[in-house]
């Protein structure tokens, strides 16, 4: 995608975008709702390599949460 010509290219490494977004696009993104305008959004201004490990951890708790309900109920 082309970037308009008064808006600088950046680099996705530089992107600065909060932890707080990142954390909330990757959990509307595991629930699987995501609307397509906030999704271009997120492309435009979060880091993917924060996205990538915030995205790790969360399916790492939610593997070691659905391992404790498991032993819970049994």
């Amino acid at each position: 995608m082309n970037a308009p010509l008064d808006q600088p290219v950046v680099k996705p490494h530089e992107r600065k975008g909060s932890l707080l977004r990142t954390v909330r696009a990757v959990a509307w993104s595991l629930i699987g709702l995501r609307k397509g305008s906030e999704y271009q959004q997120d492309v435009e201004k979060l880091n993917p390599l924060h996205i990538i490990a915030v995205g790790l951890v969360a399916v790492f708790l939610l593997v070691i949460g659905l391992i404790g309900l498991v032993n819970w109920i049994v």
